[in-house]
């Protein structure tokens, strides 16, 4: 009987910690994306996914959700869910839109679809690397606009992204050899050359750099290569004249003796 009572209280005890660790865990306002790039071609599509689950939970009964974005040819489409059942949807065309949530309605979860053409480059920088707005989210309620949502990606055309990864490879290069001032001093002038669009000097003066890199350290490797064997030869003739050495006095100790 006494097992029986302490498996019982056991039991109940189980049944209040999962309570109330479930109670501990309530869902809350959040946001979740799917397909959102780090970088992308001038021109390519660019479709992103995002989801706002709770969107009434620790938030006001009414609000305004405000999207904008940098890409082209822009298509949002804006999905009010209940359990997985759509209640509402609507759809936009600009680069920024408004729309109006209420809990009246029920709604779980929005679904925000963005579908766009990345847009041209308008300045280059090489770091930070030019980028353009994704998208941007925003809650507003009456005089506050919260962002709770904004992502970035690197663009590029063919040639930009060819001019990186050359200055790229110069720069490696340069570490690679310990640093080199007059290798540094064309990495500079490439990277000013890009910033200006000139991306076929940027090349060059790119494969410049490496080559003053590569050649100063194949000199470095030399230098030590010839340092150490003329260690080497130092040693060995160390060690030779040690022995002559030692070979003639064990001689000239034995014709003293005879």
């Amino acid at each position: 009987m006494n097992l029986i009572r302490c498996s019982n209280k056991t039991a109940a005890l189980l049944c209040v910690v999962a309570l109330l660790a479930t109670a501990g865990t309530a869902s809350a306002f959040s946001v979740s994306a799917d397909g959102v790039p780090s970088e992308t071609a001038v021109d390519e599509e660019v479709s992103v996914t995002y989801t706002i689950d709770d969107p009434f939970t620790d938030a006001p009964n009414e609000w305004t959700l405000s999207g904008s974005t940098e890409l082209q040819n822009v298509s949002w489409t804006v999905t009010v869910l209940r359990a997985g059942d759509q209640v509402d949807q609507e759809t936009y065309g600009d680069q920024s839109f408004e729309q109006d949530l209420n809990i009246d309605n029920n709604g779980d979860q929005v679904r925000i679809e963005l579908v766009g053409t990345t847009p041209a480059v308008s300045n280059y920088t090489y770091d930070p690397a030019q980028s353009y707005q994704v998208a941007s989210l925003s809650r507003i309620s009456g005089n506050n606009e919260d962002e709770f949502r904004n992502d970035t990606a690197h663009h590029y055309t063919e040639e930009s992204q060819a001019t990186r990864q050359a200055i790229d490879d110069a720069q490696a290069a340069i570490d690679e050899a310990g640093g080199n001032e007059e290798a540094e001093e064309l990495i500079n002038s490439a990277i000013s050359s890009y910033e200006n669009e000139n991306f076929q000097n940027a090349q060059d003066l790119a494969g410049q750099a490496q080559s003053q890199a590569e050649q100063a350290q194949q000199s470095a490797q030399t230098q030590r290569t010839l340092l150490m064997a003329g260690g080497a030869l130092v040693v060995l003739l160390l060690l030779v004249g040690g022995g002559y050495y030692a070979y003639t006095q064990m001689g000239g100790d034995d014709y003293s003796k005879l």
